[in-house]
């Protein structure tokens, strides 16, 4: 008999599983991971039944485990187990107890316990295909990253001119605001070693008109405002002497008006061969005037970021030989794709693959804001930019406007959002190019700073770090947040991340362990790892 909501006291509508998904996904070819989503404080104990699928007997011999809650947000319960077995092919269901009665749960169907119900009816996971185990880096597992924004970083060692210049690159003007170049990163490669980071992630290098360099002009060189490619490949060849990994910034969603193939589009229209590279042209097209707002869909309304159409054969090949070419030619170790929620998901499947042929053990990373569990399952992406991580310390360690309990409430999310093979992959970061930097928004006190350091070093996924916030920069504003780099500076937070690295560093537990609350009140968070 199929149960109607009202027909129990546990709220249905509340519980979720999805079978294939962040709900049930192997973690090798012996262990797998199933969850289940309640109510909060709804069910007291949740059983999982599981049987070999392809068993010959005519009726499915179901072994129970219990299955113990796993984390809790303000919502929901969610309780989790992993199963160690040799069966590729499982069958299973739920039981569901909230104290006064017990159901099963079975292929998204509600049933008394004593319910006939086929083999088939039950929810599956077809097949532990070693095809479709999701494939993370395992260096990833290591990493602490050290975000550069290169035209504000360096000059040479320990100094940054602070002077604005020009370039030209075929007739095209390259502008620079601070003056930092490849060369600067270069000479301070052991900077960053000492203190502990062992990859760096670039904003944009190649060619491009802005200071930024988020409008592309051309993505097989390096900005001349930077430097050359020859410095490139040293500044590579350098940073893997020091154990140092590169990941470039892949601008793919636009590029720059000023780009060959938007100029061809606009000379030629419709009879450009590359008028389908672009995101609903219109015909002809036209640049607007200052005042006016784009004909041609742009990134951010931004006419001279024509959006590109992703879709296209054409460009996802050009794209996709960018992606192989500075692994291949220049060893670099991975990519972070700029807007990687706004080009097609097929692309991204892609450029994965290109890219990990060239490179096995690339790393592939999405600026994507919200949650990106859409791209999560091995085929798009790696990991993602965490910025609800940044959301929660800010509002917990800084702003102080969460509860220890909203806090660890809060994390919940970010614990059960993916799987767990992706969880490390994720790019944990405090602040970065496009938000107002941490210490600011601690108010300068390096009290709360040192303690959402603390968190951040310790806490599942890749510590992300913007240059100078070992300095104490601070900044609301882009030109703040940007500014030079404070070389002569000396802040005490050199040597908390030097400490805090190291500590991660020398703890398998802080890369490899479960993470487990242990309690969270009276504004005391207490975690294990």
């Amino acid at each position: 008999m199929e149960l109607r909501k009202d027909d129990y006291g546990m709220e249905l509508t509340a519980i979720l599983h999805r079978p294939m998904s962040e709900y049930a996904f192997p973690l090798d070819s012996r262990h797998m991971v199933f969850r289940l989503r309640s109510k909060r404080e709804d069910l007291k104990e949740v059983t999982f039944w599981y049987a070999d699928r392809a068993d010959m007997s005519s009726e499915l011999p179901f072994t129970p485990k219990e299955m113990p809650l796993a984390r809790r947000d303000m919502l929901y319960d969610w309780f989790e187990i992993t199963l160690e077995t040799d069966w590729e092919r499982i069958a299973y269901y739920f039981e569901l107890n909230d104290g006064k009665e017990k159901i099963r749960f079975a292929g998204e169907v509600f049933e008394k316990e004593n319910a006939h119900i086929e083999r088939s009816e039950y929810f599956q996971y077809p097949y532990n295909h070693r095809a479709d185990i999701p494939q993370v880096p395992e260096w990833i597992r290591s990493a602490v990253v050290y975000n550069i924004f290169p035209d504000s970083f360096a000059d040479s060692t320990r100094h940054i001119s602070g002077e604005a210049h020009t370039a030209e690159y075929r007739g095209l003007r390259c502008e620079s605001l601070n003056g930092g170049t490849i060369r600067g990163i270069t000479e301070n490669l052991d900077y960053l070693q000492e203190l502990g980071f062992n990859c760096i992630y670039l904003n944009p290098v190649f060619t491009a008109g802005a200071y930024h360099k988020y409008d592309l002009l051309d993505y097989k060189h390096i900005d001349p405002c930077f430097g050359s490619d020859d410095e490139f490949r040293e500044m590579v060849r350098q940073a893997h002497e020091h154990g140092i990994r590169v990941i470039l910034d892949g601008v793919f969603n636009h590029v720059s008006q000023y780009h060959f193939s938007f100029q061809d589009v606009l000379k030629n229209g419709k009879g450009s061969d590359y008028y389908d590279w672009f995101y609903s042209l219109p015909d002809p097209v036209r640049v607007p005037k200052d005042d006016e707002m784009p004909g041609y869909t742009c990134f951010s309304y931004v006419a001279n970021m024509p959006k590109t159409d992703t879709s296209c054969p054409a460009l996802r090949d050009y794209f996709c030989d960018v992606g192989t070419y500075w692994i291949r030619e220049f060893d670099t170790d991975g990519w972070r794709l700029d807007v990687a929620n706004e080009v097609n998901d097929d692309f991204l499947r892609c450029f994965r693959k290109s890219v990990r042929s060239a490179k096995p053990d690339a790393i592939i990373i999405g600026e994507v804001w919200e949650n990106a569990e859409h791209y999560m399952h091995g085929d798009m992406l790696d990991g993602a930019m965490n910025y609800d991580f940044r959301r929660f310390c800010t509002q917990f360690f800084a702003e102080r406007i969460l509860t220890a309990e909203e806090f660890d409430l809060r994390l919940s999310s970010l614990m059960m959002r993916y799987s767990a093979r992706m969880l490390p992959a994720q790019l944990n970061l405090l602040d970065g190019h496009d938000v107002c930097r941490f210490l600011t928004l601690c108010g300068g006190d390096l009290d709360k700073m040192e303690a959402a350091l603390v968190f951040q070093m310790t806490f599942p996924g890749m510590p992300g770090v913007f240059y100078g916030d070992e300095k104490g920069m601070t900044g609301l504003s882009e030109a703040e947040y940007r500014q030079p780099m404070k070389w002569n500076d000396k802040s005490p937070l050199e040597g908390i991340y030097r400490t805090l690295i190291g500590i991660r560093k020398e703890n398998p537990a802080l890369t490899r362990g479960r993470y487990e609350t242990v309690q969270a009140k009276d504004g005391l968070y207490e975690y294990r790892r």
